[in-house]
């Protein structure tokens, strides 16, 4: 559906986005990461062709979004962080006038704004003023005037900012909506263990560069080869105990690093696999050392986020 080709923005001497090739295959919900400036919101522009690339290719369903701009926006429903809405209208009215722009039949344009209002959950609002709506109810009504004329593509820019808890959620049963209508969506967001909730993959950026990108179970899987091992000793078990179990791993060495100790959990850096894990579990229980639990501690998004990017 979308494929991304070395694509490049420069604004002068500063690049915004550093030779971007990304692939995202149809009907994916898929997840764009990165800390302010990172890229994100100027690759999304690129997409809905408000910028032109300074070089690198672009495409949508195989239209190029420089060279067939016009056909490309045919295929792509737009969200931007910043939105404009008209609060003298209707909610109703609004859509409808959208609907207008896109020459939509006006045979249709009832029928299509009663959906699109169920959809987002706004049916009880039909007849309430723009104005009158909550943040985000706002960008609710936002993201079906992006639906107006059915795109494949949906580009959504922050589109859970600002929300609450309640309103958040929503926006999610809605996104999973859209997957199964079988759109493919781009969506950006800070909200990082909600992006991994929803989507099929995820993409890191970071000054213009791409960290990461695929599933949620990869971006898990290669981060917690750097996770710490977690070892859980019998409650009430000692200092005896513990310092008995210090002492064990410090024989080992492919233990680089005890990270806690002193308590009946102890957190070990290691180099190694499973074979070595086994060794060391097999060397405590040798030892007689009361072990409950034994695993790798896990690494919940925001914490692969940082060690991804390298930030403190």
């Amino acid at each position: 559906m979308l494929s991304l080709e070395k694509l490049t923005k420069k604004y002068g001497d500063f690049t915004a986005l550093n030779g971007l090739s990304l692939e995202i295959a149809d009907g994916q919900l898929h997840g764009f990461v990165g800390p302010n400036g990172a890229g994100k919101t100027t690759t999304m522009r690129i997409l809905a062709t408000l910028l032109k690339p300074t070089s690198g290719t672009a495409t949508i369903d195989g239209v190029d979004v420089v060279r067939n701009g016009t056909e490309a926006r045919r295929l792509i429903g737009y969200m931007p962080d910043f939105f404009g809405v008209y609060d003298s209208l209707k909610c109703w009215e609004y859509l409808d006038f959208y609907a207008r722009c896109y020459r939509i039949p006006s045979a249709d344009r009832k029928k299509m704004t009663e959906r699109l209002l169920d959809l987002v959950q706004l049916s009880e609002k039909k007849d309430a003023f723009v104005d009158s709506l909550s943040r985000g109810m706002k960008q609710r009504l936002c993201l079906a005037r992006s639906l107006i004329h059915d795109p494949k593509l949906l580009i959504l820019d922050e589109p859970a900012s600002g929300m609450d808890p309640r309103a958040r959620a929503e926006m999610k049963t809605i996104l999973r909506t859209l997957r199964e209508m079988g759109k493919t969506v781009l969506i950006s967001s800070h909200i990082l263990p909600e992006l991994s909730e929803m989507c099929d993959s995820l993409t890191i950026l970071d000054h213009g560069q791409l960290v990461f990108s695929g599933s949620v179970e990869a971006l898990s899987e290669k981060m917690n080869g750097n996770a710490p091992l977690e070892i859980r000793l019998q409650e009430g078990c000692g200092e005896a105990a513990v310092d008995t179990a210090v002492a064990c791993l410090k024989e080992l060495p492919f233990v680089k690093e005890i990270l806690q100790e002193g308590t009946c959990v102890l957190k070990v850096r290691t180099e190694g696999g499973e074979a070595e894990h086994m060794q060391m579990l097999r060397e405590m229980i040798s030892r007689n050392i009361p072990v409950c639990d034994f695993h790798r501690a896990p690494m919940n998004l925001e914490k692969v986020f940082m060690e991804v990017t390298g930030d403190a």
